[in-house]
């Protein structure tokens, strides 16, 4: 009787942990895989799947704020490795070819970033250095401990994931601001 009373104790406490968790700090949760997978409904699945991971097994001794930075953890990891797990396709993925998207001819949307866009066509590692230093606001050392790579790799992953996103963000260079075109210099 003891024993059935103190696990129903703790699955309240944890219970208690969990519904506070995503009350409180679920929004913000979301938004962090959104930034790492680049889909609404990734994002969601990636929440709930690290969740479920965190507390399928009675945790005891989490408070919301520990069990946030777990949850985290789980999220970049879940994602890293279904990065790798993607790995072969993109290997062959060049191969199907992608039709050209013709960009809208609305001025007003010229000038927009689509920062999701370009996220999601970098690699994991490229996406979660990105995500981990200029969402989390991270330092290089830190994103190397929390990727569990040298900070040499982090900042290789930075300077080419920013490099990627530079090239593809950068204004058209046929013309300028009022429509002449573009003198190159070499």
């Amino acid at each position: 009787m003891a024993a059935q009373a103190a696990v129903r104790r703790d699955s309240e406490g944890w219970q208690a942990v969990v519904t506070a968790l995503v009350a409180e700090r679920g929004d913000s949760l979301v938004r962090y895989a959104r930034l790492l997978c680049g889909s609404a409904d990734d994002a969601a699945d990636l929440v709930q799947d690290a969740l479920v991971k965190t507390f399928g097994r009675l945790r005891n001794g989490f408070t919301v704020t520990s069990a946030e930075a777990y949850v985290r953890r789980v999220i970049l990891n879940s994602y890293l490795d279904g990065g790798r797990r993607s790995s072969r396709w993109r290997k062959i993925a060049h191969l199907v070819a992608v039709p050209d998207l013709e960009d809208s001819a609305v001025s007003a949307t010229e000038g927009r970033l689509d920062l999701h866009g370009e996220l999601r066509k970098l690699t994991p590692r490229e996406r979660a250095c990105l995500v981990l230093r200029y969402y989390e606001d991270l330092k290089v050392d830190d994103i190397a401990e929390a990727l569990g790579i040298s900070a040499g790799a982090v900042k290789r992953y930075l300077s080419d994931g920013l490099g990627k996103m530079a090239i593809a963000l950068a204004p058209e260079s046929g013309t300028d601001k009022e429509g002449a075109p573009h003198v190159h210099r070499i």
